[in-house]
């Protein structure tokens, strides 16, 4: 397991670069404040500007703990065998934005994009999603990164 804790800004590996470009599902860890019960769920991701960007709606289980308790931590990994890297992990605290603006609804669009495609995002439920003002932008910008 390799730690990365400068900036992802400006260390970011390539390998893991091209790694995260791969319409992969990744896991969502949240915290609930009272009990600390962890809570783990998979999720559409897009990685970007250093930053990991996922959807969640605030009536969610995820959704309200992010909202009460920003800290979390995503996995993206693969069971393939023969790749330099095959798992990705970051912690840190996220950041939440409200839509519906311009900029949600065109970052909502390229992460659904990724795993419905071009034409998949046009259909009804997709777009539903994209312009609900209940989905919430989840902006994690990593303070730690381990790979292996």
């Amino acid at each position: 397991m390799t730690a990365n804790t400068d900036s992802p800004h400006t260390d970011a590996r390539p390998d893991m670069e091209i790694f995260l470009d791969r319409p992969l599902l990744a896991r969502l860890g949240t915290a609930n404040l009272q009990s600390g019960q962890p809570h783990v769920t998979p999720v559409w991701f897009l990685w970007g500007e250093g930053s990991l960007w996922i959807s969640v709606y605030s009536s969610t289980r995820k959704g309200r703990e992010l909202l009460a308790n920003p800290r979390c931590s995503v996995v993206i990994d693969v069971d393939e065998s023969g790749l330099s890297l095959r798992a990705v992990l970051c912690e840190g605290t996220a950041e939440l934005l409200a839509g519906p603006t311009d900029f949600t609804t065109a970052m909502f669009t390229r992460i659904y994009s990724r795993y419905l495609g071009p034409d998949g995002v046009l259909a009804a439920d997709p777009q539903e999603w994209i312009h609900s003002p209940e989905n919430l932008l989840v902006k994690l910008t990593p303070e730690r990164v381990f790979t292996w």
